[in-house]
C-alpha cells in the first residue's frame, strides 16, 4: 500500500479473524429496573439509543476477546453487533441482546442457546 492507502476491495469484516462460541442468548431494555439508575449508559460509558445494535456479555467471554467493541454476528439475527456492555459477574458464557425500550420484543425472545461469531483484528 502507497502511504496507507487502504485497499478499496477490503470489506470490514476482512479485517478480523472470527471464531465462534456456543452461549445463552436473552434479551435486555434500557430501563432502570432491568439495569442501573442511569439505564442508557453502558458499563463501559456508552450512550444507548434504541434501535442500535448492541450486546452485553458475561465477564468470562471477556476473557475470551469479547472486550469492548467487538463485532459480533448472533445467529438469527441480521448484521453485526457490537460488545457495548459487560454483566453482571454470576452469569456465565451468556450474552445479553439490547432491545431499546421495547419490553414485548425482549420477552419475545426470551432465552436461547446459540452460536455467535465475534471478530479479533488480524
Amino acid at each position: 500500500m502507497l502511504f496507507g492507502c487502504k485497499n478499496p476491495e477490503e470489506t470490514f469484516e476482512d479485517k478480523y479473524i472470527w471464531d465462534s462460541i456456543d452461549v445463552t442468548a436473552t434479551a435486555y431494555n434500557s430501563l432502570a429496573y432491568q439495569t442501573s439508575s442511569n439505564p442508557h449508559i453502558t458499563a463501559f460509558g456508552d450512550s444507548l439509543k434504541p434501535g442500535l445494535k448492541y450486546i452485553a456479555v458475561s465477564r468470562d467471554l471477556l476473557r475470551l476477546g469479547l472486550k469492548h467493541n467487538t463485532p459480533v454476528r448472533v445467529e438469527g439475527l441480521e448484521g453485526i453487533y457490537f460488545v457495548k456492555d459487560k454483566m453482571h459477574y454470576r452469569w456465565k458464557r451468556r450474552i445479553d441482546v439490547y432491545m431499546g425500550v421495547d419490553v414485548k420484543a425482549a420477552k419475545q425472545w426470551g432465552r436461547k442457546h446459540l452460536c455467535i461469531e465475534y471478530g479479533i483484528l488480524k
